[in-house]
Parts: C-alpha cells; sequence; structure tokens
C-alpha cells in the first residue's frame, strides 16, 4: 500500500522557520513527482513547491526565495525547507506524489494526511 507520512509541521513565529519532511513508499517515489501543497481555512488547495525525479523545482511566486523543497532518493523523503515564514503561511501542509505514467497505467496522485503550519505570534 502507498504512504505518504508528513512530519515537522507545528507553531512558529513570523520570521522563523520549519522544515517538513514526507517519507514514501519506495514503490513509487523513484517514479514520481514530488510536491507540497497547502491549504489554508476557507481557501482552496494551492500548489507551493516541485521536484522531479531528476531535481527540478517549480515554486509558486509566494514563497520564492524562501522556501526549498529538496528530495533524498536515498531515504524515499521529500523536504521543504521554510524559511522566512509569515502568518498567511498558515496552512495544513499535503505531500504529494504524482506517479508518472507506467506502461498501460496511467499517472496518479497519492496524498499524505497533511501537517498543520501555524505562523504567529
Amino acid at each position: 500500500q502507498v504512504q505518504l507520512v508528513e512530519s515537522g509541521g507545528g507553531l512558529v513565529q513570523p520570521g522563523g522557520s520549519l522544515r517538513l519532511s514526507c517519507a514514501a513508499s519506495g514503490s513509487i517515489f523513484s517514479r514520481s513527482t514530488m510536491g507540497w501543497y497547502r491549504q489554508a481555512p476557507g481557501k482552496q488547495r494551492e500548489l507551493v513547491a516541485t521536484i522531479t525525479i531528476g531535481s527540478s523545482t517549480n515554486y509558486a511566486d509566494s514563497v520564492k526565495g524562501r522556501f526549498t523543497i529538496s528530495r533524498d532518493n536515498a531515504k524515499n523523503t521529500v523536504y521543504l525547507q521554510m524559511n522566512s515564514l509569515r502568518p498567511e503561511d498558515t496552512a495544513v501542509y499535503y505531500c504529494n506524489a504524482n506517479r508518472l505514467r507506467i506502461g498501460v497505467l496511467p499517472s496518479r496522485d497519492y496524498w499524505g494526511q497533511g501537517t498543520q503550519v501555524t505562523v504567529s505570534s
């Protein structure tokens, strides 16, 4: 069974830092673009950052220069380093694995359970 297990959320003051981790089943990690999304209360889920199998990255404009996504293929883990956090970064952060098409199997998305990040003084 595919699992994405997130950790690292919590409460932090504005300007602080947090690092989120997402451990994925080995069966999908090596075949997936990994990403982080977030959903604030009353808002739609939005893309934060993605990283491809080849480690190309993409960021939402709102986090560029503050957040860094990375992946450790030996540990099947993707990270999101969040610096200079702002109150508007408060949300539930979700790990995503977009598994590429394999033969006749279409691509597929997998999601973690989410981890709360709260930025407040």
